[in-house]
């Protein structure tokens, strides 16, 4: 399958806080043939979004198309997507960590640990995210390196990742995708605790979605107590918010390439 664009990989990524993982940097078509600055989406699980060879079951986003349709549509602006991959400790990794520190999450702490294999230390990934991975990349790349062009996304244990990106970090990020987000590892406790903590909804922007297959099928009552709380956070629906549900739509890569533009157009348009 040919790629559109062209796609830097910077392999064995070093960091101070977390192991060392390759870092996918791709730019849209034309990116070498002017000086314009772009904004940066940065994703995570980064190995399923371009190359079929590299995702799971062998399907991958392919962010590189979606963008470039959408852009060459106008209906998004020409987008530079960064791809972190995941480490063999995805879950501890993408497990909020100070909700999950809460007292109200005490109950789910001996399945997390026997699921993930240790506590959360997505405070690490996060700084590895913030502190390391955009520096990198605005150095290196024509980025637009403020707030309202910085976005962030990520499918299961990567919407929650994405939220907690833009709660800990909301000077950083302006928009997150929270694609099937995987409620059900802290359950309602979950979703009440990171409640607490949604970036102010006058300068930001939140997408969740979920299908009703697989495992997505558990996930409606969840995402309705989160839209509740977005209710009252002041996040007005179709404005600085979107909850999509999905109808026969799986848990899997396949299903998130055929609606990515979705999300795309509502964080970017």
């Amino acid at each position: 399958m040919t790629l559109v664009g062209s796609l830097k990989r910077f392999g064995a990524f070093e960091s101070k806080f977390v192991a060392a993982r390759n870092v996918d940097v791709w730019c849209p078509p034309g990116y070498e043939d002017t000086e314009a600055r772009h904004p940066v989406i940065y994703m995570h699980d980064g190995q399923n979004l371009f190359e079929p060879v590299s995702s799971i079951g062998g399907a991958a986003w392919e962010m590189d198309k979606a963008v470039t349709r959408l852009v060459e549509a106008k209906k998004i602006p020409s987008v530079i997507v960064v791809g972190v991959w995941n480490s063999g400790i995805r879950w501890r990794e993408y497990m909020p960590q100070r909700p999950y520190e809460s007292n109200a999450l005490r109950i789910h702490h001996e399945a997390f640990i026997n699921r993930a294999g240790g506590e959360p230390v997505s405070d690490a990934y996060l700084k590895f995210l913030v502190e390391e991975i955009k520096p990198f990349v605005d150095a290196n790349f024509r980025t637009l390196p403020n707030q309202r062009d910085t976005f962030v996304m990520g499918s299961s244990m990567g919407g929650l990742i994405t939220l907690y990106a833009i709660s800990e970090y909301p000077e950083v990020f302006y928009g997150a995708g929270c694609v099937s987000t995987n409620w059900p590892a802290g359950e309602h406790e979950l979703v009440n605790e990171m409640a607490k903590s949604l970036p102010d909804p006058q300068t930001h922007k939140l997408y969740f979605d979920y299908g009703t297959m697989g495992l997505d099928a558990l996930y409606e009552p969840y995402q309705t107590n989160m839209d509740t709380h977005l209710h009252r956070r002041g996040y007005a629906e179709n404005v600085n918010w979107l909850t999509r549900k999905f109808d026969g739509a799986d848990h899997n890569e396949a299903a998130w390439r055929a609606r990515v533009e979705i999300p795309l157009q509502f964080l970017l348009g």
